[in-house]
């Protein structure tokens, strides 16, 4: 049976647009797979790890469980819309500066994260930034780079 598809509109990274979507696409696969967004990553499927993370006005929210008919009219931020004519954002440059990426799957949940984070408090404090980035998995870095990452940009 074939679904009937809808028109989504939207402002992603910054420009807005319209792609059709049926009503039971998530988010994670129309970014991915219709505007080869792939930046953000596919791993639980569940909300659990945060590599699916993209910015909805303004907050994390994971890709991987969102309708992507649930953003329409939203403004929608992925790991591709962070960097500003080709230079990277103080959050991207910090994780570089810190060593805070090894393999890079968790790289653009996480700095979306700490992006929406010094968003909402700009000089967050340790217990703010364990907190707040507690949806966010590496497998990779211990969290110590990260961690360190983040602390430098307060």
């Amino acid at each position: 049976m074939a679904s009937e598809m809808m028109g989504l509109s939207l402002t992603l990274n910054g420009h807005a647009s319209t792609v059709d979507v049926a009503p039971f696409d998530l988010l994670i696969d129309v970014l991915r797979d219709r505007l080869g967004l792939r930046g953000t990553k596919r791993s639980c499927d569940v909300e659990v790890c945060g590599a699916c993370t993209v910015l909805v006005d303004g907050l994390p929210v994971s890709s991987c469980t969102t309708l992507a008919a649930d953003v329409e009219g939203k403004t929608v931020t992925t790991i591709e819309g962070v960097a500003e004519a080709g230079t990277l954002s103080r959050v991207q440059q910090a994780f570089v500066d810190h060593g805070a990426l090894q393999c890079g799957f968790c790289t653009p949940g996480m700095v979306l994260a700490t992006t929406a984070l010094l968003e909402m408090t700009p000089a967050p404090n340790d217990a703010d930034i364990r907190h707040f980035l507690r949806g966010n998995i590496c497998r990779c870095t211990g969290y110590i780079k990260i961690l360190e990452a983040v602390k430098s940009l307060v």
